[in-house]
């Protein structure tokens, strides 16, 4: 590889990579889209990262052949951005003595947040919007992790993800495809 070609990647992969540093550091300037009065963040807190999160909504069929949900598997980018920053899971919270609660972990830096929904909204079609509320957090490998500051994140703008309507057979496993934005709220810095 030339120098010239060289310099040329170097200057590609910091340009793609600009706005994924940029959208982490957004402090007021995101779009909040208007929300239930029960989603409403308290005050003290400041949306500091807005994904949109492309993944499943994974349910098992109980012994009464009804579905439960046991948890989302998604990858979250950056607005637009085609750079993951984060996965969505269900995992133990250390901070619960392994409590099972949805995790976002950073794909950069290993912080992660555990949080428990505390308000929810119906939408038409698709799984309910969310307002949950940090229970753990970790600070990833190199300490003072991105997700670590969260207090707060909203899950807004769903499409799809809910339990198939078919009855199913004990043990079966759905994997129903959703989309929706997670919006990452933090303390009010003073």
């Amino acid at each position: 590889m030339t120098h010239r070609s060289l310099y040329a990647s170097s200057v590609l992969v910091l340009a793609l990579a600009l706005p994924v540093a940029a959208s982490a550091q957004i402090n007021g300037g995101i779009d909040i889209p208007v929300v239930p009065s029960n989603l409403v963040v308290e005050a003290g807190h400041e949306p500091f990262l807005l994904t949109r999160a492309y993944g499943t909504q994974n349910y098992f069929c109980q012994s009464n052949a009804t579905w439960k949900l046991y948890g989302p598997q998604a990858t979250l980018y950056p607005g637009n951005v085609p750079f993951q920053i984060a996965t969505h899971f269900l995992s133990p919270n250390p901070e619960e003595q392994g409590l099972a609660r949805a995790t976002w972990m950073h794909s950069h830096d290993g912080s992660a947040v555990w949080a428990a929904k505390i308000e929810e909204a119906p939408a038409a079609g698709a799984i309910p919007w969310l307002l949950l509320e940090k229970v753990g957090t970790i600070e990833g490998t190199i300490g003072r992790g991105l997700l670590a500051q969260t207090t707060f994140i909203q899950r807004v703008n769903t499409l799809a993800g809910l339990e198939p309507e078919v009855p199913c057979a004990p043990n079966a496993i759905a994997l129903v495809p959703y989309e929706t934005d997670y919006i990452f709220y933090r303390a009010e810095k003073k």
